[in-house]
């Protein structure tokens, strides 16, 4: 078995531990809270290995592992099982692979693959609630659609991309990792959104770093039920792009309610999601004709 697709013994081990705490790091440590405070739990320093790390202190983590997990899940109410783990790790070997014939992601490496793309997906899990039906715009190699997928096996969810070779790519890990209750949509989003089938028809519907916030707005909320949530999952600096996607927002039919700030587990990174509630209907012109919410902005 090619090791370059496979994650195995102790590495596999130290990364489901990762998941794990990594996932209840990035929801206790708020912006401004130093990672620090929580230096005997984050122990993978910037520039070590998964296999340095694994040979240095899997003994010293084995002990402490299931006590430590479980202490935190309690806090926040958050519990993998086995099968869980199992499906996020099928999940990343057919990432890799498929990475060689289609690029998917410049993100590769296990531990990077599982902070900066699992982790970065489960952030959104606290707007979620039991039973929702949720689309994820743009989906690419399935983030954070999959992700949550996994997490949240009862919710219905939806993937919609542009790029048929990605669709095929997400099929696939739909069907090797027994995924019930998500299907893929081949399609332009300013063409999905006006189908009656799909308008105004998610709770929540989501997108990870697809364009700015006035023209994510045009893409998300004529898709979003009223009284559903848009949840934008952007980077770093977000102020300009908060006020100048206002009157976008409003004409379109939302509001902003909240942006949460945070940074991913054991990392400097960043990450804001705006949280933007659906309070009327959107008017039937948008979203315009593919190509020109990107190059004519709601002004």
């Amino acid at each position: 078995m090619n090791s370059k697709n496979k994650v195995v013994g102790q590495e596999k081990r130290v990364a489901i531990f990762i998941l794990i705490l990594g996932l209840i790091m990035s929801i206790l440590v708020p912006t401004g809270q130093t990672p620090d405070e929580y230096s005997h739990l984050n122990m993978i320093g910037n520039s070590v290995g998964l296999e340095k790390f694994a040979s240095n202190i899997m003994k010293s983590i084995e002990l402490e592992t299931e006590d430590i997990a479980y202490n935190y899940d309690k806090k926040i109410n958050i519990e993998f099982n086995d099968k869980q783990l199992e499906q996020f790790f099928e999940y990343m070997n057919l990432l890799i692979e498929w990475n060689e014939k289609i690029n998917l992601t410049a993100i590769t490496e296990p531990k990077e693959i599982i902070i900066k793309h699992f982790i970065d997906s489960l952030t959104i899990n606290k707007y979620i609630e039991k039973n929702n039906k949720i689309v994820d715009v743009g989906t690419g190699a399935g983030f954070p659609g999959i992700p949550i997928k996994i997490y949240r096996p009862e919710v219905e969810v939806t993937l919609v991309d542009s790029l048929n070779k990605r669709i095929n790519f997400l099929n696939e890990v739909i069907s090797k990792l027994g995924l019930e209750k998500i299907n893929t949509i081949h399609a332009r989003v300013e063409e999905f959104a006006r189908n009656k089938k799909y308008r105004e028809k998610f709770d929540i519907v989501t997108a990870r770093a697809v364009a700015n916030l006035t023209v994510l707005s045009e893409y998300l909320l004529p898709l979003t039920k009223n009284n559903g949530k848009c949840i934008c999952m952007k980077g770093s600096n977000i102020e300009e792009e908060c006020k100048e996607s206002k009157k976008a927002i409003e004409i379109l039919g939302g509001k902003i309610v909240e942006i949460e700030e945070f940074y991913l587990p054991d990392s400097d990174i960043k990450r804001n999601i705006i949280n933007i509630k659906k309070i009327k209907s959107t008017p039937a012109k948008y979203p315009r004709k593919p190509g020109t919410p990107a190059k004519e902005p709601i002004r």
